[in-house]
């Protein structure tokens, strides 16, 4: 008698429920991918080929296959939690070994580097210091926490509507008495050093669509450091004479230590019309200096901080790979693979291009096991299990027959 199928059988009944038993275990694994345990049937080869009563000898483990489908997407409250929605893999580096995992939850090292749990870096493209990513080789991110360096204000652009009824002030604009003026606006202007200074506008009309500019800053009347005191309206209400307006403010009259503030204001967008006065829009290109108060990582990948003056900048892009087989990776342990010769190369891109997926901030990907599934077919093992023991037992009785046979 042949003993050889039943224990085949007992021993892929119980490296089917090794694999059931990881997947089930790690269930709560973030990005672990479910693997499966496929076999195949076993004949005693011959050089003249099998018989039509050729018999197998059992079962083998043909591959244990994991399942790189969608795990669900949970949220959280860590805004470097990142989750791959659709294909891909994170690429890690390890003292410049590189892996590649689904697990996105990272944190900033004292070196300031994306890392996982197990210190591994995350890789991307880097930015320069105006914020430009620089789509290179990828490299190792690093979060520059630097302060962002203030900018002097050089352009201001504001668009407004003038009243129409007002009434013709005659005289000269004083900045201090309010009777010598119809209306005002203020703004802010940064110089060199990032210090903020109130830019307030006057505006009195002169004649029928013709009215008089005076500047001040800071309560102190700048309107002789400015080239632009006069403003005219068409019929229609639209600007036809003056609206812009440059600035030489003397550094003493910042009293902050800065340089001279030089900037040009723009009113051509101005109006006329017989409605209140109010002011549309004001945009300004300085800021002060900032301080960096937290980070988001967009679906494309691209790691964007928040500074304390309200800017935002670029401070790096995270990369996606794929394979062409991703079955073919070694695992590793620790929700890392390696690329192997079976996986072909890596295939490297950013979140959302070619057949990568997208990313998804605060959020990490769960473990694609179906403990319902899962359990169904722990079930099946073991019945398989139990089948394959009787066989043996079977076989043990007839041998036993056989044996006691005088």
């Amino acid at each position: 008698m042949s003993f050889q199928q039943g224990l085949s059988g007992l021993n892929g009944a119980a490296k089917a429920l090794n694999a059931i038993s990881n997947n089930v275990a790690n269930a709560g694994t973030v990005g672990f991918k479910a693997s499966q345990a496929q076999f195949a049937d076993v004949f005693a080869s011959a050089l003249t080929g099998g018989g039509a009563e050729q018999i197998g000898i059992g079962t083998q483990i043909s591959a244990v296959v994991q399942q790189f489908t969608q795990g669900n997407i949970e949220v959280t409250n860590n805004p470097l939690d990142i989750a791959i929605n659709g294909p891909g893999f994170f690429r890690m580096s390890n003292d410049g070994a590189i892996t590649y995992t689904r697990n996105g939850q990272f944190l900033i090292d004292k070196d300031n580097y994306i890392v996982n749990g197990q210190g591994y870096r995350l890789t991307g493209y880097a930015a320069n210091a105006a914020g430009q990513i620089l789509q290179s080789s990828p490299v190792e991110i690093r979060i520059n926490r630097a302060d962002l360096d203030p900018s002097a204000t050089t352009t201001m652009d504001m668009s407004l509507n003038l009243d129409s009824r007002e009434s013709v002030i005659a005289g000269a604009i004083d900045i201090n008495d309010p009777t010598t003026y119809n209306v005002s606006t203020a703004a802010t202007v940064y110089d060199s050093l990032g210090v903020a200074h109130t830019l307030t506008i006057y505006f009195q009309k002169s004649a029928s669509n013709a009215w008089n500019i005076a500047y001040g800053l800071n309560g102190t009347d700048i309107t002789a450091s400015a080239t632009g005191t006069t403003i005219g309206f068409d019929t229609a209400g639209n600007v036809s004479a003056g609206g812009t307006t440059t600035f030489a403010i003397p550094a003493a009259t910042l009293g902050t230590g800065a340089a001279a503030l030089n900037f040009t204001l723009d009113l051509t967008a101005a109006t006329q019309f017989g409605s209140a006065f109010g002011v549309n829009s004001i945009t300004q290109n300085g800021y002060a200096s900032g301080r960096l108060t937290g980070i988001t990582v967009a679906a494309d990948g691209v790691i964007q901080g928040r500074y304390s003056n309200g800017l935002n900048r670029d401070l790096g892009q995270v990369v996606l790979v794929n394979f062409n087989n991703p079955n073919g990776l070694q695992a590793l342990g620790g929700n890392q693979w390696a690329e192997t010769a079976t996986s072909g190369p890596p295939l490297v891109n950013t979140p959302g291009a070619s057949n990568l997926g997208v990313l998804q901030s605060a959020a990490v990907e769960t473990a694609n096991v179906d403990l319902t599934a899962e359990l169904v077919a722990m079930i099946t093992a073991q019945r398989n299990y139990q089948a394959n023991a009787q066989s043996i037992k079977t076989q043990d009785a007839i041998l036993q027959t056989i044996v006691n046979l005088r």
